[in-house]
């Protein structure tokens, strides 16, 4: 079938949660996708930093093939190898020590959330539930994680919300002092808000936010979904602040784009889920698993991390410089290649235009454009994308 046959069937027959944009996707490499049509599109969103290593990298999929052809399910009541070796992987190269697996973001949070809960339960009191996240956050669209969410659009039509959340100002470290009270027990942020903007705090807010936890025995969560597995140049944001958190959650990049979320935690902490607290019965399967050893270990072994920093700062370049052209390009940000241009106008009509000239981006916050390209990315095509965005520039350019 082709694209437009594809498009009339889905609006038939799928739920129509997500505004999607006229393409079919149906193969990718690289940093390219094809459509139903055989176009071709330079995706510089990734699956929304998802496909760190681009799409098909051969290290995942010979890892996918070879596991489906041995095992692709068991149940979690029984020990699985491929599990258990992500598990040390993740846990020797963080600060944790323990590691639970579900299927994606949304799922680690909520893990996250609960053992935050009854940790805190169990060492403080029933008293102490409440956890402080911060405005335009983005953390889940489960009702645990819309209700941590800082966004009124992301909570829109789900009242009552689960209750024993509060929001606070983002890179505000007197906000987050002074909404300590006697029923907190954790603080829940990202170290960057991905779909709040790509906003990067300060290192001394993050130290600041780290002594106002260890000052009141509150738990530090930090939501690394988005960040986490080599988006900033580092394994885990959380390095370039200087600053260790108690509980990590991951899922989006992990596995290389086979479903996966994982919640990481300290050995104290994680003592407090025993046998029957929590659980996943996808989670962690032999096939996710394998594939996110195959992913995760790529990144370590074939200098994944370095190329990202040297591409990160070649794009944030180009963006600069286009910036100087474009007087409605207000901002330039980001940390590796999870960047940020702000306009002073709305965005979503330059997503589209770039969708028709064979470019994949996004926009968050209605005036931010994002771009999350593969951490594999080359000069040639950071410069091939800045060509095709100049064009649109130049038509969207306000008179």
């Amino acid at each position: 079938m082709n694209s437009k046959q594809w498009i009339e069937k889905a609006d038939k027959y799928i739920i129509k949660t997500y505004g999607r944009y006229p393409l079919v996707p149906v193969k990718g490499e690289g940093c390219y996708l094809w459509d139903a049509d055989g176009k071709r599109y330079l995706d510089f969103l990734a699956g929304v930093a998802v496909n760190n290593l681009g799409h098909c990298h051969p290290r995942v999929v010979a890892a996918l093939q070879k596991q489906a052809g041995e095992l692709i399910h068991c149940s979690n009541f029984y020990h699985i190898p491929q599990q258990i070796e992500l598990a040390e992987l993740l846990c020797t190269h963080s600060f944790a020590d323990r590691a639970f697996f579900c299927n994606s973001g949304a799922e680690a949070n909520e893990a996250a959330i609960k053992l935050a809960r009854k940790y805190s339960r169990e060492k403080f009191g029933p008293e102490r539930f409440e956890i402080i996240t911060a405005i335009s956050s983005f953390h889940g669209r489960t009702m645990a994680t819309v209700s941590a969410t800082g966004q009124e659009k992301v909570q829109r039509f789900f009242d009552p919300l689960l209750h024993g959340f509060k929001h606070v100002p983002f890179n505000d470290a007197d906000a987050l002092r002074s909404a300590v009270s006697p029923l907190t027990c954790a603080v829940m942020l990202e170290p960057i808000q991905g779909e709040g903007g790509v906003v990067i705090p300060s290192a001394e807010y993050f130290r600041e936010v780290r002594r106002i936890c260890d000052e009141n025995n509150l738990i530090l969560i930090f939501d690394e979904v988005q960040t986490g597995i080599g988006r900033t140049g580092k394994l885990f944001a959380y390095e370039h602040f200087d600053v260790t958190p108690d509980i990590m959650t991951l899922a989006k990049a992990l596995a290389g784009g086979a479903p996966i979320g994982t919640m990481l935690a300290r050995e104290e902490l994680a003592e407090s889920f025993g046998p029957g607290t929590h659980g996943s019965t996808f989670g962690g399967n032999p096939l996710v698993t394998a594939a996110a050893l195959a992913a995760v270990q790529t990144i370590l072994d074939e200098g994944i991390l370095a190329h990202t920093v040297k591409m990160g700062d070649y794009l944030t370049g180009q963006l600069k410089i286009l910036q100087e052209k474009f007087a409605f390009i207000t901002e330039v940000r980001g940390i590796g290649l999870i960047i940020g241009a702000e306009l002073s106008i709305p965005g979503s009509e330059i997503v589209k235009k770039a969708l028709g000239k064979g470019l994949l981006i996004n926009v968050a916050q209605d005036r931010v454009l994002r771009f999350v390209p593969p951490l594999i990315v080359q000069e040639q095509e950071i410069d091939e994308m800045i060509r095709i965005l100049e064009t649109i520039l130049s038509e969207v350019q306000p008179a």
